[in-house]
């Protein structure tokens, strides 16, 4: 508010010469700042073949020599310098056609910058949190470009677009396979709320955005997800037919909070302690032995144990009664982990996913609108993905490569070396 106060009192603030004298003025002054001597790194002379790829006869009526100049950045292997390519195209008439062949299809576009140019942008908005502004300000600053946010803006729409594949092959991972951990937080959109929901198992994340927090959503996404369901206690979650276990460090949360509030009930400490005590013997199973249902199955007959003394037990205090009823109405979801192998008993996975959709929403800070959330929200499931795979995201970019399973497959042992710069891809251009 003060930065627009004083801009509106430099707009109104009387003045002995011309105003529109000044603005020229700053503006001669701002390009000779940004004046650098853009020097040609290397020049890229594309020979074509004169014949025509639609009736295959040889055109001898060569036409205009075509330029293009790619802005870039060339990666060494402990440095990143600007990279300035200039491609040279022979173009040629077919007769027969009318068609005018020879220049490359990815600069028929008005294709200004380069792969790696945008590759290490994305990363550093998304991976290092580091806002647009900044970022676009850090670029033209240390590699003498001329860039601004509408540019910039402009790469994180083309690569979002370049990876709706990816990411939907990433949400379809998820929801086929054996276990999804799922949570959901706010977002701020142009100052309206909404929310983003994270979808993930051990190796993969997904962030889809959503208006409310209805369980419509839920539906569409996990329509087909037959495996089991790890969540917190939100109710939207009971209407999912699957298998479903609940977060124990949710609930041994709220159990300490009601102790902090009730410190003198001695009803709500014995049966919390109980519950701790049930539980801690399988935590420690686990800690040895991981996630195996060979291992934990022992532990089911003191479930049992556990619910016949609760119900047994009558209590009169009203935060024991509450702690029991939630007890009994979610015992089928307390204890689902001791059913199956590699199921966790905490939603830890899904709260990683949400901290780093936290980082990045405090870089957007609600400016950013619906279409332009949903194209952060690609680019961090597949930087979230990479990570869970031990995968370098700015290698990955790099690599122009779709598919993380394959980048995965033969790249997982070795980093990217210095590599020629191209053009962005085609399918992006």
């Amino acid at each position: 508010m003060r930065k627009a106060a004083y801009w509106s009192y430099q707009r109104d603030r009387v003045h002995f010469r011309d105003s529109k004298r000044r603005v020229r003025k700053a503006r001669k002054i701002l390009a000779a700042c940004n004046r650098t001597s853009m020097r040609i790194n290397k020049v890229v002379v594309n020979k074509v073949s004169p014949e025509c790829p639609t009736c295959k006869r040889i055109s001898t009526a060569p036409k205009a020599r075509r330029e293009r100049i790619l802005y870039d950045l060339h990666f060494g292997q402990f440095s990143i310098k600007r990279w300035v390519v200039k491609y040279v195209f022979q173009t040629y008439f077919c007769w027969r056609c009318g068609l005018i062949f020879g220049l490359d299809k990815r600069f028929r576009t008005k294709l200004k910058f380069g792969w790696n140019l945008l590759a290490y942008f994305v990363y550093q908005t998304i991976d290092l949190s580091i806002s647009q502004r900044i970022a676009t300000r850090s670029m033209n600053r240390l590699f003498g470009f001329d860039l601004n946010c509408n540019t910039t803006n402009g790469f994180k729409s083309r690569a979002a677009e370049f990876y709706k594949e990816t990411f939907q092959k990433i949400l379809g991972r998820v929801v086929a396979g054996s276990l999804v951990h799922a949570d959901e937080t706010r977002a701020n959109v142009k100052g309206k709320a909404a929310y983003v929901w994270v979808f993930t198992n051990l190796r993969e994340v997904a962030y889809v955005y959503a208006d409310t927090r209805e369980a419509e959503l839920l539906h569409i996404t996990l329509a087909a997800f037959k495996g089991v369901l790890v969540s917190d206690f939100y109710a939207a979650y009971d209407s999912l037919d699957c298998p479903q276990q609940r977060c124990l460090t949710h609930l041994l949360r709220d159990l300490n909070d009601e102790i902090l509030s009730f410190p003198y009930d001695e009803e709500l400490k014995h049966l919390v302690i109980a519950f701790a005590g049930l539980v801690k013997p399988m935590v420690e199973t686990v800690d040895r032995y991981g996630l195996k249902r060979h291992f934990l199955r022992k532990h089911r007959a003191f479930v049992g144990r556990f619910y016949k003394g609760l119900a047994m037990t009558v209590y009169q205090s009203e935060a024991a009664l509450k702690c029991k009823e939630r007890f009994e109405k979610n015992r089928n979801r307390l204890f689902t982990f001791l059913e199956y192998d590699g199921v966790p008993w905490n939603n830890n996975n899904a709260e990683h996913g949400i901290k780093a959709y936290a980082a990045l929403r405090d870089v957007m800070q609600g400016t950013s609108t619906r279409a332009g959330t949903e194209e952060y929200l690609i680019l961090l499931s597949i930087c979230q993905t990479c990570k869970y795979q031990g995968l370098d995201f700015l290698d990955f970019l790099r690599s122009g490569e779709k598919d993380i399973e394959a980048y995965a497959q033969s790249h997982r042992r070795r980093r990217l070396g210095p590599r020629e710069v191209q053009p962005m891809p085609a399918e992006s251009s």
